[in-house]
């Protein structure tokens, strides 16, 4: 079976969230079960061309783009790091050569981000005929890629090369949808028959994940329970009419871990690496992190750690509520994020005026690691999580998530009962202040009161698996029947 890989970002290549870790890792485990994967995305100016050995395809590569004419664009190949998969870079410096992957430095999407998407999905499959590479499925994640499906259904319906290509398309977050002005009918030049209720059009406007929702063969998100809550008007952010008219063929497949990346046993970050059986690492990881962040060396005090997008999607805007109060207890909190500059004013200024909390604005691979190591406990307290991979890091790490019983943070954490001393984590339910506080209060409360709880909670999170080659195996099925529903579709 031969799959295209089509994501506007991969790891460790570029990076604004799970995305880029689902595709840095899901291609390799498809590639270790006989799958013939290639993957493809932009070449930002971030990424560092000598450094990741990137080589030049020989041969420009013309892009038709409706009323711009044809465009025309280089392309670079290399490896994704640690595998054999080939991941191929679209260099047009116009669109990708900038300081952000979708935002300026104010945190403004860029204007012309409709035509850069359109630009790199028409590209990929004007790539896969130059490499001659003829996919079986073709697999697009968000909105970024969604055109891909819209030109299978359009421009390539009848074309020779495509006409047996079946698609998948994976929603990693329903909240983003490519929502542009109808004038984008003119860049993806499908036909205005295209921008009716059933594809393209939403509202009198153009809305990209729409348009690949109604016309991908399978539709996937990454957890189980996050497929069901998108069908809701609470989670569904005015799509869930449409996922419901879709509902037998959409699927929740939890995202793995790539525990080549993420093990504390391995970790190249960490001041002293440990596994279940011996944690006296941890606590070295812990004295680590304190001093990184100048606070106080002690490790009977908890640290509760945070690495997360300052938006409310996060629940951020209930943390700030709460978070004196939470000081106030005998804790330690740390938090790495970067998002909406009012959160990140305000957490820049609370660390100036409290000794028990430090932040870093902004993103450090490193320090990510080291805190999910050196921290006791780990908050996610979001409002919707498709899915989340940092829970999952959590527990390999033996630090215990607290987290809002939503998406993959309901799928992958099983409560404390106290009585039976099961579980790995802390959950509610309830978005408010007093459900957090009380949450927060009662893993302190475990930390302080009940060790033989903590151990039991500690290794049954660290003895816990989310490999990628189940998950993998549940995504080639996937291809398996969308290439059945494209077959049936053109008979």
């Amino acid at each position: 079976m031969k799959v295209l890989i089509v994501s506007s970002e991969v790891y460790p290549f570029a990076k604004t969230g799970g995305l880029a870790d689902v595709i840095g890792a899901l291609p390799k485990e498809l590639k270790n079960q006989n799958i013939d994967v290639r993957v493809v995305m932009p070449l930002y100016s971030i990424i560092d061309k000598k450094k990741y050995n990137l080589k030049p395809l020989e041969g420009a590569l013309g892009v038709p783009l409706g009323i711009m004419g044809e465009l025309w664009c280089e392309v670079y190949e290399a490896k994704l790091p640690n595998s054999n998969v080939l991941i191929y870079f679209i260099e047009y410096e116009a669109f990708f050569n900038r300081d952000g992957i979708y935002n300026d430095k104010n945190g403004d999407g860029f204007l012309d981000n409709a035509t850069r998407f359109i630009f790199f999905s028409r590209a990929s499959l004007q790539l896969s005929k130059k490499l001659h590479f003829k996919p079986n499925v073709i697999h697009i994640n968000d909105w970024q890629s969604a055109p891909v499906t819209t030109f299978l259904n359009s421009i390539y319906k009848y074309d020779e090369y495509f006409r047996d290509t079946a698609s998948l398309l994976s929603i990693h977050n329903m909240q983003y949808q490519g929502n542009f002005d109808k004038r984008v009918m003119d860049i993806l030049s499908v036909g205005w028959e295209h921008f009716n209720s059933w594809e393209l059009e939403y509202y009198d406007r153009v809305n990209l994940l729409k348009g690949a929702i109604y016309t991908a063969n399978i539709i996937t998100t990454v957890s189980k329970k996050y497929a069901h809550e998108i069908q809701s008007s609470d989670f569904g952010y005015m799509l869930d009419g449409v996922i419901r008219d879709r509902n037998r063929d959409t699927f929740g497949v939890l995202n793995g871990v790539d525990y080549q990346e993420w093990n504390p046993k391995t970790d190249k970050y960490l001041k002293v690496n440990y596994r279940v059986n011996n944690l006296y690492g941890k606590i070295a990881c812990k004295e680590d992190l304190q001093t990184i962040f100048r606070l106080e060396i002690n490790k009977n005090i908890p640290i509760i750690g945070m690495v997360t997008r300052l938006v409310e999607q996060k629940g951020i805007d209930i943390v700030k509520n709460i978070i004196e109060r939470v000081l106030n207890l005998n804790i330690q909190i740390i938090l790495i994020g970067s998002g909406d500059s009012y959160y990140q004013e305000f957490f820049k200024n609370l660390a100036n005026k409290r000794v028990n909390f430090k932040c870093f604005i902004g993103y450090s691979d490193e320090l990510a690691h080291k805190v999910e190591a050196g921290s006791d406990f780990f908050l996610m307290p979001s409002r919707f999580e498709p899915c989340g991979l940092n829970q999952m890091y959590s527990l390999k790490y033996g630090t215990l998530p607290i987290v809002r019983a939503v998406g993959g943070l309901e799928d992958t954490i099983e409560n404390f009962n106290e009585t039976t001393n099961t579980g790995d984590g802390f959950k509610f339910y309830d978005l408010n202040e007093d459900s957090l506080y009380n949450t927060i209060g009662w893993a302190l409360h475990t930390y302080y009161n009940n060790k033989n709880g903590m151990r039991s909670l500690i290794q049954n999170a660290m003895i816990k698996e989310f490999s990628w080659e189940k998950s993998a195996k549940e995504y080639i099925k996937l291809y398996e029947l969308a290439i059945q529903k494209k077959i049936s579709k053109n008979l």
